[in-house]
């Protein structure tokens, strides 16, 4: 077992850096862009539900089922169009640990293949 996690640890160290290109020299001008924040809400949700996971926020009062939906369906929306193909949902049962479901956005074209 101990030769594996040598033979593991000698191709890791052996491996070149990957250059990173940054959209900019900027932090500020990309970090955060992938987030599904308010501005984001408002051009998804109805004027209903937006008002409705503003209070919560702002409040600390729970959404309805309907609601909370919407906020799913909007995000995907969301995502799907900034160019996601896969999600995870990363939660903390209560049991001291964490756990996460990893899926995919794909649906079957006509003979039953995923596109």
């Amino acid at each position: 077992m101990a030769t594996i996690r040598f033979k593991a640890l000698q191709e890791l160290f052996s491996r070149q850096a990957q250059k990173v290109e940054y959209p900019s020299l900027k932090a500020s001008d990309y970090f955060g862009i992938n987030v599904f924040d308010m501005s984001k809400m408002k051009k998804y949700l109805s004027k209903e539900a937006f008002k409705s996971v503003e209070k919560a926020m702002k409040e600390g009062t729970g959404i309805d089922r309907t609601v909370a939906d919407q906020v799913a369906v909007s995000m995907k929306e969301w995502a799907i169009s900034r160019g996601a193909t896969h999600y995870t949902h990363w939660f903390h049962p209560l049991t001291d640990a964490t756990a996460e479901k990893h899926d995919a956005f794909f649906e079957l074209d006509l003979e039953g293949r995923p596109f």
